[in-house]
């Protein structure tokens, strides 16, 4: 666990955990289930950092021999907030995040992956994707773990020990998790 980050509106604490790459793969990664799921998602086709990909994903992790798995969990300062919020309430952790895994597969020359959902770096529903041209921040946009196959409440609970929460009756969960990796060929890289 590295230290926590926090400001008015939450506190975040970060896990992390260097495995073999085949390990996750045999254990955590389902293509077939989850690339049914990415098909019904309305970002499906239209992100750069969301499938179909023009490459072969399993291929391309398997270039890796290890893997670090970085959990963020986010606590809400106000638990009585709308789950609409949850978006804003994480970008800055998302933020953080993925400035760090885009510093580290530099350093390493790794792949990392990184929480999709919708883009850091172009306003929503202004990606270039849906028009045949070429992604305008292809430095900084990564797939997903789950846009890459793997099982994310399976990884979060075996490997962390803790769960996937969804809000009720619209409002945020206690927490929020975001998950991420770096594919990398060291025998550990530190978060």
């Amino acid at each position: 666990m590295k230290d926590s980050q926090s400001n008015n509106q939450y506190t975040a604490k970060d896990f992390f955990i260097n495995l073999s790459v085949e390990e996750y793969i045999s254990k955590y990664r389902n293509a077939d289930v989850f690339a049914k799921y990415c098909v019904e998602c309305k970002n499906y086709g239209k992100s750069w950092g969301c499938p179909p990909f023009e490459f072969d994903v399993e291929k391309r992790l398997r270039k890796y021999d290890n893997v670090l798995l970085v959990v963020t969990q986010i606590f809400p300062s106000d638990t009585d907030l709308s789950i609409d919020v949850s978006r804003e309430l994480i970008r800055p952790e998302r933020i953080r995040l993925e400035r760090r895994l885009l510093e580290l597969e530099s350093k390493y020359k790794g792949l990392s992956a990184a929480y999709v959902g919708s883009c850091l770096y172009c306003p929503e529903g202004t990606c270039t994707r849906p028009y045949g041209k070429a992604c305008r921040h292809p430095e900084c946009v990564r797939p997903s773990l789950e846009g890459y196959g793997f099982d994310i409440g399976k990884t979060t609970k075996e490997l962390f020990d803790l769960e996937l929460r969804w809000g009720s009756n619209e409002k945020i969960p206690e927490y929020l998790l975001l998950v991420c990796a770096l594919f990398h060929n060291e025998n550990s890289v530190e978060f």
